[in-house]
């Protein structure tokens, strides 16, 4: 059988992939994980065979150094059921699904979600696990045990180390024995490359585009099936009890337009929100903003604030340059911030404090 390590030198050899010794040093790990789940389970005259133990990984590292791609490369060649979904989106999952159990009178309802997930997949590839909500932070740990006690294998990338998880949240003692489980059922490792390919891929790239019609939607859609690297799902984060959906979504890198996020009746909350959960934001078609739209325009405003403040790198689409977007009615003033970030936000360099 071709291990992860040699179709990762062919890649390279192709030209598909450059060379990295950061990724490289990772690969055997994938490769371990894979082979192990290859052997049967055992099997007993006394009780169902039950999977052999399997030690997960949990990958951290900075934005764009390749651990969504080599989880990419981990998922394409595995031989077992496994699940590649955004943490955030899973958690989603088994929130709804416990309210549907308490509705139909489960007195324990996290038993049944967590065997309906561990009866139906080997291995979980999550991507970007973080931990902010305290609904989560309540419930992860005991989840967690469940899947591994049942022979789940979870496979996470992250943008921080274990121990920085739900870092100053609320209860946050409760949520420590969560910690100590990732390390005891997952090899912890750091991707430590200096390499930010993501970043590159946009350096010296346009990233604001003057509609002006075919040719900039092309353009743009390039660039979303470069970085976005495959098929997106929409993506429905919970703010306060709300769903705010971003379109499509994959890799860290949301696509949405003008519409989805500023002409929908969202705030301050909702915006840092989708700043915390994004790498990359392409946002199409911004129109010309005035008094006519004024609601929308402070929306914009208020969007672009938070996604500067998170260092998100902005891909969009507008109908004029940044200081002829807002040329009349109240506001005008204040947009010119906004315009100056717009600019800001255009420099190749920008993002890379993330």
């Amino acid at each position: 059988m071709t291990t992860l390590p040699q179709i990762y030198a062919a890649r390279v050899a192709s030209g598909d992939l450059v060379a990295d010794d950061a990724q490289e040093a990772v690969l055997p790990e994938f490769e371990r994980i894979r082979a192990e789940l290859s052997v049967p389970a055992k099997k007993s005259w006394f009780r169902k065979s039950t999977p052999a133990p399997v030690r997960g990984l949990y990958l951290w590292g900075g934005v764009g150094r390749g651990k969504s791609m080599l989880m990419d490369l981990f998922v394409e060649h595995l031989d077992v059921p496994v699940r590649r979904v955004h943490f955030h989106a899973f958690m989603q999952e088994i929130h709804e699904a416990m309210h549907t159990a308490r509705k139909d009178g489960v007195e324990d309802a996290l038993h049944p979600v967590a065997k309906s997930v561990s009866d139906t997949v080997r291995v979980l590839a999550f991507d970007e696990m973080q931990i902010t909500d305290i609904t989560d932070a309540m419930i992860v740990g005991r989840l967690f045990e469940k899947l591994f006690e049942a022979g789940t294998v979870v496979v996470t990338t992250s943008n921080r180390v274990p121990d920085d998880l739900y870092k100053d949240g609320l209860n946050r003692q409760l949520f420590l024995p969560f910690i100590s489980l990732i390390k005891e059922q997952m090899r912890v490792w750091e991707l430590v490359s200096p390499n930010d390919y993501r970043q590159n891929r946009l350096a010296g790239n346009q990233v604001y585009f003057v509609q002006a019609g075919t040719e900039a939607r092309s353009e743009i859609r390039a660039i979303w099936e470069d970085l976005s690297g495959g098929h997106a799902e929409p993506l429905a984060l919970t703010v306060k009890g709300r769903q705010v959906t971003l379109p499509a979504f994959r890799n860290g890198v949301a696509r949405a337009s003008f519409f989805d996020l500023c002409g929908k009746m969202l705030g301050p909350g909702d915006y840092l929100e989708i700043a915390k959960t994004v790498k990359v934001l392409i946002l199409e078609d911004i129109p010309a903003l005035s008094r006519t739209n004024f609601n929308e325009a402070k929306r914009f405003v208020t969007l672009i604030d938070a996604l500067y403040e998170a260092q998100v790198r902005l891909i969009c689409s507008a109908a004029a340059q940044p200081e002829m977007l807002y040329l009349e009615g109240e506001g005008t003033f204040e947009f010119e911030r906004t315009a100056s970030r717009l600019r800001e936000m255009q420099d190749a360099d920008w993002g890379q404090k993330t």
